[in-house]
């Protein structure tokens, strides 16, 4: 039953063109997180979690651009112009940032849910999704307490195996979600009217 509410409700938050955030940093869970997001197109943290991530979103997005301004520098070589001391602490700098907030670059505006793999030990993630009121979708333990998430899935929380299996489930609905998005676009093709089109990209 658990696994079943959790689809139909991120089938429900997908179709709506809201963002679900992936959450796995144990290691059991950080494959499973990363293949499931990417597979339907939402963000992720699979490193460690940065307090704030959510309640501080506008200094994330600082950070975020400060990774974009870092590998401009490489990429357009100009960082060679730098000493060798400062091109290995930019490069030093650009490696962290990546490593934490790489999963959720594509993160333009808060989530509408989350999808946690073990609840006790994203507790932070969790709190902060109470705090502003955005839905927690948890694979929970017999060790967690179910009533800190909003929708909980009874299941392993720490075999590989059983956390794909979860995550792909939810992925696939999200997926089945975003198919039902542009109900306006399919229209406006079916007509042919280019201009109805241009709203479509806001989404």
């Amino acid at each position: 039953r658990g696994i079943l509410r959790g689809k139909k409700y991120l089938e429900r938050v997908a179709s709506q063109g809201s963002l679900i955030l992936f959450v796995g940093t144990k290691k059991q869970a950080q494959g499973p997180i990363r293949d499931a997001a990417n597979a339907c197109g939402m963000p992720y943290v699979t490193e460690r979690w940065l307090g704030g991530a959510l309640t501080n979103f506008r200094t994330v997005r600082n950070r975020l651009k400060r990774l974009e301004e870092l590998e401009s520098l490489e990429e357009t070589g100009e960082i060679n112009s730098y000493s060798k001391k400062m091109q290995s602490t930019l490069m030093r700098e650009k490696r962290k940032v990546y490593r934490n907030l790489n999963g959720i670059r594509t993160m333009n505006r808060l989530p509408e849910a989350l999808v946690v793999v073990d609840p006790t030990k994203e507790k932070n993630a969790v709190h902060e999704a109470h705090i502003l009121g955005i839905k927690v979708v948890g694979l929970i333990d017999t060790d967690s307490d179910p009533d800190e998430v909003d929708l909980p899935i009874p299941g392993n929380d720490d075999s590989i195996r059983s956390i794909r299996l979860v995550m792909n489930q939810l992925a696939a609905a999200v997926v089945s979600g975003k198919g039902n998005l542009p109900d306006t676009g399919k229209k406006d093709e079916d007509e042919g009217g280019e201009e109805e089109l241009k709203p479509v990209p806001s989404l």
